[in-house]
């Protein structure tokens, strides 16, 4: 009697086709609709919005920034713009933000007044932090808390370092001084004269500005007004004390 051998079936082949299809189906689709994304209007700038600038017209600032209305919103990075922004010499930093869809915000940080300048012709430049020099016909009222410079060269490198320097005074004592003046000498090339609102006199120099600032403080607030003179040594000399002695000397002539 013969065995039968039970037939073996077949097992069903998997249908990769149809796999492999839908995958370029769906690459397809996706290709298709970033085309149409980076082609529509809301891939697009819409919008540029500038705030925080005080000397710098918004024109300039989108001028340095490179972007435009219009131009692919993916197409520059905010960094970028911000570094583009800051080549600009009023602007000491600038933060970029894009909001999606279509509006980029640039938010400009300008460099600080520290003082003002008064032209031949009388016109008023504002001096910033950083030696800058900007038009501020509407910035008068600030000459209330700033000094003014007055008797310098424009090309002078001792003023772009006093600029410096004043940046670092808190402001309470910066808006104390009135006036600034260069006052050289072989000793101290970059030696000034102030005056102050409280009605001294303060001999001085650049270099040893931030370091004398607070002694002149202390003298400003516990004597009457006179001669400062804080280089290597510090002195101080009441106006009436000096009033005295020339009147003093003049009575001697008058006898003699």
């Amino acid at each position: 009697m013969s065995t039968q051998m039970p037939v073996l079936k077949e097992p069903p082949r998997k249908r990769r086709g149809n796999k492999k299809l839908l995958a370029v189906l769906f690459l397809l689709f996706i290709a298709l609709l970033a085309v149409l994304f980076f082609n529509s209007s809301i891939s697009k700038i819409s919008e540029i919005q500038i705030t925080g600038t005080h000397f710098t017209s918004t024109e300039e600032i989108a001028g340095a920034s490179r972007v435009e209305v219009g131009d692919a919103f993916f197409q520059i990075a905010s960094a970028d713009i911000s570094a583009n922004v800051k080549t600009l010499p009023q602007v000491e930093d600038a933060k970029v933000m894009k909001v999606f869809p279509g509006i980029v915000k640039i938010a400009v940080q300008e460099y600080p007044v520290v003082a003002f300048e008064l032209s031949a012709q009388g016109d008023l430049t504002a001096l910033l932090s950083n030696g800058t020099s900007v038009s501020a016909e509407q910035e008068g009222l600030q000459l209330l808390d700033k000094p003014v410079l007055s008797g310098w060269e424009t090309t002078d490198p001792v003023k772009l370092e006093l600029t410096k320097q004043l940046a670092l005074i808190p402001a309470k004592q910066l808006s104390d001084l009135s006036e600034i003046s260069p006052l050289p000498s072989k000793a101290y090339p970059d030696r000034i004269r102030m005056y102050t609102r409280t009605k001294f006199e303060v001999i001085t120099a650049v270099s040893v500005l931030t370091e004398k600032i607070d002694a002149l403080n202390a003298v400003i607030e516990t004597q009457e007004p006179g001669k400062i003179t804080m280089l290597l040594a510090d002195t101080y000399v009441p106006f009436h004390t000096e009033e005295e002695g020339d009147e003093s000397d003049s009575e001697k002539v008058d006898s003699e």
